[in-house]
C-alpha cells in the first residue's frame, strides 16, 4: 500500500508540474482575432479639409514612423502595397480645457478628427473604416516654460497615429 501511495503522489506531482509549465507558456500581444496577414502598406498624405498648414505631412510622417517602429509591416509605394491607409483630416479645434482658481486658462485641448479607411488592394475592399476618429492633446500654458499649441498638436497627432497603427496592425 505504501508503494502505490508513493506512485500516486509522484504522478500527482508530475501532473502538477506539467500543468504549471503549460500555463507559463508563450504570451503574445498579437490579436487573437486573426491579426494581420498583410506584409506591405502605403500611407499617402491624407486630404486636409482644415486651415492647419502642414498638418497632413506631420500626420503621415508620424504614422509612418510608428509603423517602422512596430516593424510588422513594410512601407512601400501604393502600387506595391497589400493595403493602403487613406484618409482626410476633417476638423481641427483648440478649446479651453481647464481653468485655475482665479479663472485663468490653465490648459487647452487640441482635437484632430479624421475619416480613415484601410483598403485591401488585392481583395479590392475596405478592411475597416472610421468616419470620425479623434486624436487629442492637452497642453498647459501656466507652467514654466509654458507649452504651446504646437505641443498640443504634436500630442494629438501622436495619439491619432498610435490609434491608427494599432487598429491597422493589431486589429483592435
Amino acid at each position: 500500500m505504501g508503494k502505490s501511495l508513493f506512485k500516486i503522489s509522484k504522478l500527482f506531482f508530475l501532473i502538477l508540474i506539467l500543468s504549471w509549465g503549460a500555463s507559463c507558456g508563450p504570451y503574445s500581444f498579437k490579436s487573437t482575432s486573426g491579426g494581420t496577414t498583410f506584409k506591405t502598406i502605403a500611407v499617402p498624405l491624407f486630404d486636409n479639409q482644415t486651415q492647419e498648414y502642414g498638418i497632413r505631412e506631420i500626420l503621415a510622417d508620424s504614422i509612418a514612423n510608428r509603423i517602422v517602429r512596430d516593424n510588422s509591416l513594410k512601407i512601400v509605394p501604393e502600387s506595391q502595397a497589400d493595403v493602403i491607409l487613406r484618409g482626410s483630416i476633417n476638423k481641427y479645434e483648440r478649446a479651453v480645457y481647464t481653468y485655475d482658481q482665479a479663472e485663468n486658462v490653465k490648459e487647452y485641448i487640441v482635437r484632430i478628427f479624421v475619416k480613415v479607411a484601410l483598403e485591401n488592394t488585392k481583395a479590392k475592399k475596405s478592411e475597416w473604416e472610421e468616419p470620425n476618429l479623434q486624436g487629442w492633446g492637452i497642453y498647459n500654458v501656466i507652467i514654466t516654460p509654458p507649452e504651446t499649441e504646437d505641443d498640443g498638436k504634436a500630442k494629438a497627432i501622436a495619439k491619432l497615429s498610435e490609434d491608427l497603427v494599432n487598429k491597422t496592425i493589431k486589429g483592435w
